[in-house]
C-alpha cells in the first residue's frame, strides 16, 4: 500500500511539472501607428483630440513615460525586429535599397518561435520589399501587408506598394498572393488581426499579433465621418485628415479591447501600444493653431518625425496584462525600441537570443515588479540617416545625431534644436548642443559649455557606436531594383486569373 502511496504521489510531481512546463505562454499583441508620436493621445494632456479607448488603455496599462524610437519608420521597425540599433541592421533610409533589414539578423518571430509561438503581421513591414526580405519568408505565419513605407507609394527602386493602391479598397499582399479588399485600410488591418486572433486563441500555441497600421501616415486620408468632426471646426483637410485618421485608430483600439473582453483573452494576453517615431506636423506648425481655437499640441517638445531631439523620438509605450501586472504605473527610465526583442524573449521564457546581435534589455523586472528602476549608464545612438544615395556614410557621421542616456540628450551637427535649414543654406554652422531632460525636458537650455565633459563621454560613446555599425551598413553602394516587385507580382497574378476578393473574417 506504502509503494502505491509513493507511486501515486511521484505520479503526480511529474504530472504537476509537466503541466507547469508545458503551461501555454501569454500572448502578444503589439499595435504600432505610423508616424503618430506622443502628443495626439488624450490621456498625454492634448486638449481636443478624442481618443477614449486609448485613454482607457493608458489608465489599465504600465506607461513607459521616456520610451524612444527612431526619427523615422524603417529604422524603428528593424530595431523591434532585432534588438539592435537600426544601422547596424543596414537600415540607414526608408527608400532605395536601404530600408531593407540585413538577411543575416535572426527577427522577432524566429525568436519567438523558440517558445513555441505562431507569429502574424497585419499592415505595414517596409523593411523590403524583394521576396527574400518579405515577412512571410522570415518567421511570420500570417502576413497581410501593403508594400513600401505607405499604400500607394512607389519609387525608382524596389520599394513599391500595388499599383494603384488608395486607403479605401487596397490591395493587400495576403501570404505571398494579392487579395482584394473593400473598407478603409485601418479597419481592414484590425479586422484581419481579429480574424486570425480568433482562429488561434483556443490553439495550444501561443500567439504573437503585429498590427502595423499605415496610418496617421500621409497622405491624411481618414473615413468622411472621422474627418468631418474636424472640418466642421474649421480644420484644412491635411490636419483634419490626421488628427481624423487617429481617431479612427482609436476606434479600431476600442473593436480590439472589446473583443479580447469578449473572447476571454485578457488575462491570457498581453497588449502592447505605441507609434514609431515622433509626430508629423501634418501641414500645420509648432507654436500656431491647427485651426481657430485649437493650438497645435506635441506635448512640450523640441523635433517632430524626422528630427534627432526629443520630440522625433519619443512616443508612447502602453503595457497591459490584466491579472499579472499592476496597472496605473509610470516609468521614467528611458527605454527604447532595441529593448522589446529581449523583452518579449524574457516573457516567451526564452534563455537563448542571436548571438552578436541584440543590444538591448529586458524591462521585464519592471513589469513584474522585481525592480523598480533599471541601470542607467547606458547609451542610446540616434541618427537620422537619409543622406543622399552613392555618398559616403562617414562623410554624415558628425550631422544630424543625438546620444541619449537617462538624464541627457546630447544633440549634434545641426538638427533642429541647433540649426535651422535655413541657417545652413546661409552658410551659419552647426552647433552642437546638450540638455538636462530631468531639468530641461523640452529642450530650451544649452549647457555644453557648463558640462563640456559629459558631452565629451557622449561624442566618444557615439564614435565608437559609429565605428561599429558603418560595416554593417550593408546596403549602401547597392544597385537599385530595375524592377518594382510589388508591380511585377501583380501582373503576373493578374495574368494568371486575376486578383480574388478578401473573404473578410467573421468576428
Amino acid at each position: 500500500m506504502q509503494s502505491v502511496l509513493r507511486f501515486l504521489s511521484v505520479l503526480i510531481c511529474v504530472l504537476c511539472g509537466f503541466n507547469q512546463a508545458e503551461a501555454k505562454k501569454p500572448n502578444i499583441i503589439l499595435v504600432i501607428t505610423d508616424d503618430q508620436g506622443y502628443g495626439p493621445v488624450g490621456r498625454h494632456g492634448h486638449p481636443w483630440i478624442r481618443t477614449p479607448h486609448l485613454d482607457k488603455l493608458y489608465d489599465t496599462s504600465t506607461r513607459f513615460t521616456r520610451f524612444l524610437v527612431s526619427p523615422t519608420c524603417a529604422p524603428t521597425r528593424s530595431a523591434i525586429m532585432t534588438g539592435r540599433h537600426p544601422m547596424k541592421n543596414g537600415v540607414t533610409h526608408t527608400i532605395l535599397e536601404r530600408e531593407r533589414m540585413t538577411l543575416k539578423a535572426t527577427i522577432l518571430p524566429q525568436v519567438l518561435k523558440q517558445a513555441g509561438y505562431t507569429s502574424g503581421i497585419f499592415g505595414k513591414w517596409h523593411l523590403g520589399d524583394e521576396e527574400p526580405y518579405q515577412p512571410h519568408t522570415r518567421g511570420f505565419d500570417e502576413a497581410f501587408i501593403h508594400g513600401a513605407g505607405g499604400i500607394g507609394q512607389a519609387y525608382k527602386c524596389s520599394c513599391a506598394d500595388a499599383p494603384g493602391n488608395k486607403y479605401f479598397n487596397p490591395v493587400i499582399r495576403h501570404n505571398g498572393s494579392f487579395v482584394k479588399t473593400q473598407g478603409y485600410c485601418t479597419d481592414l488591418f484590425f479586422t484581419a488581426a481579429l480574424g486570425w486572433i480568433k482562429a488561434k486563441k483556443d490553439g495550444d500555441a501561443p500567439f504573437f499579433a503585429y498590427i502595423t497600421t499605415n496610418a496617421p501616415h500621409g497622405p491624411f486620408v481618414a473615413p468622411p465621418k472621422n474627418t468631418k468632426r474636424f472640418t466642421d471646426l474649421g480644420f484644412a483637410a491635411k490636419p483634419a485628415g490626421f488628427y481624423g485618421m487617429i481617431e479612427n485608430i482609436d476606434e479600431n483600439m476600442g473593436r480590439l479591447m472589446g473583443k479580447l473582453k469578449e473572447w476571454n483573452l485578457y488575462e491570457d494576453t498581453i497588449l502592447i501600444f505605441m507609434s514609431d517615431n515622433g509626430m508629423t506636423p501634418a501641414g500645420s506648425r509648432p507654436g500656431q493653431q491647427v485651426a481657430k481655437g485649437y493650438p497645435f499640441f506635441n506635448a512640450g517638445m523640441k523635433g517632430m518625425k524626422g528630427s534627432a531631439d526629443e520630440g522625433g523620438v519619443r512616443v508612447p509605450f502602453l503595457v497591459r496584462w490584466d491579472g499579472h501586472w499592476k496597472a496605473g504605473r509610470d516609468f521614467d527610465t528611458v527605454s527604447a525600441h532595441i529593448d522589446v526583442l529581449p523583452t518579449f524573449a524574457a516573457i516567451a521564457g526564452i534563455k537563448t537570443l542571436p548571438k552578436n546581435q541584440v543590444e538591448g534589455r529586458s524591462f521585464l523586472p519592471l513589469l513584474t515588479g522585481e525592480k523598480k528602476t533599471l541601470s542607467d549608464s547606458r547609451y542610446l545612438f540616434t541618427h537620422k540617416g537619409r543622406w543622399k544615395t552613392g555618398t559616403e556614410p562617414n562623410d554624415f557621421q558628425w550631422k544630424n545625431y543625438a546620444v541619449r542616456n537617462q538624464r541627457y540628450r546630447f544633440v549634434g551637427g545641426g538638427t533642429a534644436i541647433s540649426v535651422s535649414e535655413r541657417q545652413r543654406k546661409q552658410g551659419i554652422s552647426p552647433k552642437d548642443a546638450l540638455f538636462d531632460m530631468l531639468k530641461d525636458p523640452g529642450q530650451r537650455t544649452n549647457i555644453i559649455d557648463q558640462h563640456p565633459e559629459v558631452a565629451e563621454k557622449m561624442r566618444a560613446a557615439y564614435k565608437q557606436f559609429w565605428k561599429e555599425a558603418r560595416p554593417l551598413m550593408v546596403n549602401e553602394g547597392v544597385p537599385m531594383s530595375k524592377t518594382r516587385p510589388f508591380h511585377v507580382w501583380f501582373a503576373e497574378q493578374m495574368k494568371k486569373g486575376g486578383i480574388p476578393n478578401w473573404k473578410t473574417p467573421e468576428l
